[in-house]
């Protein structure tokens, strides 16, 4: 089999990731919005809306696992695509037309989430199955991308559709995920050559580990600075997730947008950080990586600051551009940061460190500020937000300062 045959399969593969993307991405903007037609508390929806994160720390581990062991006609991958992929589709498909009926809405919703878990470990497993170890950065960079698209369509084309009709996006979305799941069938290995169990790489797999076994060892001493830098990391996701999930709300509500404005208008955040990704990488080689991310988390509380003096969608949606570039100078480098300090013997580890903290502020994160929402108004998102921005700065500066006390090389 050679190379350009592979790579042309991972394109197909990525298929997968851009179909799950497209979907994520839409599911987190607008069932807030369908949601808060029978919840009033935003708290509530915040906590609905990190259902799918808790289900990924709980479940993913144990169908990545069975993925790995199971063998069947189909390879050990493709069973549980065939299962999850048009359940998926099935339920996301009804999710407007129970719209009316909360309890329907909610029975559907997790079995949704349900779906789409069972079949997450799975797809992301089919990259390394089908590529040599010494090309999977490249081709995981192709995966990315891909994904990077699916949402860029979701907010700027589906989000459209939905002041149409909300059925139509819904319906698109849908037929989008199964024509990739058709693709992988039809093109995906039975037996892929480079097939292992590639449990250990699942990120969610790794977190869960280091929870349950190794989490006492960042209250070390000598682990001081890594507390500190994974503590910064899970206070600004707590923002930034609380963002994401809330924002369509509180256009539509604060600014009296329509539900497909609030979408597009989100979607120049996540437009900015994809074309500023590279650059973004670039620099943090260049300075440092604590360094460029303490910069991002000084432009962002600047910017989260003003944009609720803001009541019309352009001005809003450059403000979010920028937003999103600044975004990109704190995230690319978080992940590689935590992988330095893990060192060579210690990267699965720090991984599963990395993702534990901030999934788990993906969890917490939309339920606590949809509760300040509640009490003190719409703004509020933005302001406490910037308030994790501002501390997570802080608490950064204080694992660069072990780092240096330690006389390590600060990244």
């Amino acid at each position: 089999m050679s190379d350009s045959f592979r790579y042309r399969k991972i394109f197909v593969i990525g298929s997968g990731f851009f179909a799950l993307t497209l979907v994520w991405t839409f599911y987190n903007a607008f069932m807030p919005i369908i949601l808060a037609e029978h919840i009033e508390k935003q708290s509530i929806i915040g906590f609905i809306m990190g259902l799918d994160n808790l289900l990924a720390i709980l479940l993913i581990p144990l169908i990545g696992s069975w993925s790995d062991r199971v063998q069947t006609r189909f390879g050990n991958r493709l069973p549980f695509l065939i299962v999850g992929m048009p359940l998926a589709a099935l339920f996301f498909i009804l999710l407007p037309f129970v719209a009316d009926t909360l309890w329907i809405l909610i029975s559907i919703d997790i079995l949704f989430l349900l779906a789409m878990t069972l079949y997450r470990a799975p797809v992301i497993s089919l990259m390394p199955d089908h590529t040599p170890p010494k090309k999977r950065s490249f081709a995981n960079g192709i995966i990315n991308l891909l994904g990077g698209i699916g949402a860029i369509i979701a907010l700027f084309g589906l989000s459209q559709l939905f002041d149409i009709n909300p059925i139509y996006p819904f319906t698109i979305a849908s037929i989008i995920l199964m024509a990739s799941f058709f693709f992988l069938f039809f093109v995906v290995d039975r037996k892929p050559a480079y097939s292992s169990n590639t449990l250990d790489d699942q990120e969610e797999t790794i977190a869960t580990r280091s929870l349950r076994k190794r989490f006492i060892l960042l209250f070390e001493k000598k682990n001081r600075s890594s507390l500190f830098i994974l503590l910064a990391i899970f206070i600004y996701f707590i923002g930034y997730a609380s963002v994401e999930a809330l924002f369509t709300l509180y256009a539509q509500q604060t600014l009296g947008f329509s539900p497909g404005l609030a979408g597009t208008t989100l979607g120049f955040f996540s437009l900015s950080f994809v074309l500023f990704a590279l650059p973004a990488g670039w620099i943090g080689q260049k300075f440092g990586k604590i360094k460029t991310m303490m910069i991002g988390l000084s432009i962002l509380p600047l910017i989260f600051l003003t944009i609720p003096f803001y009541t019309e969608a352009l001005p809003l949606q450059m403000t979010l551009f920028v937003a999103g570039c600044a975004w990109a100078l704190v995230n690319v480098q978080a992940y590689p940061l935590v992988a330095d300090l893990g060192g060579l013997t210690s990267i699965g580890l720090f991984t599963g460190f990395y993702y534990l903290f901030s999934m788990s502020a993906n969890i917490v994160g939309p339920f606590f500020l949809g509760g300040m929402v509640d009490l003190f108004g719409g703004p509020t998102l933005f302001y406490v937000s910037s308030l994790t921005f501002v501390l997570a700065l802080f608490i950064l500066h204080l694992g660069k300062k072990q780092l240096v006390l330690k006389k390590e090389k600060v990244a």
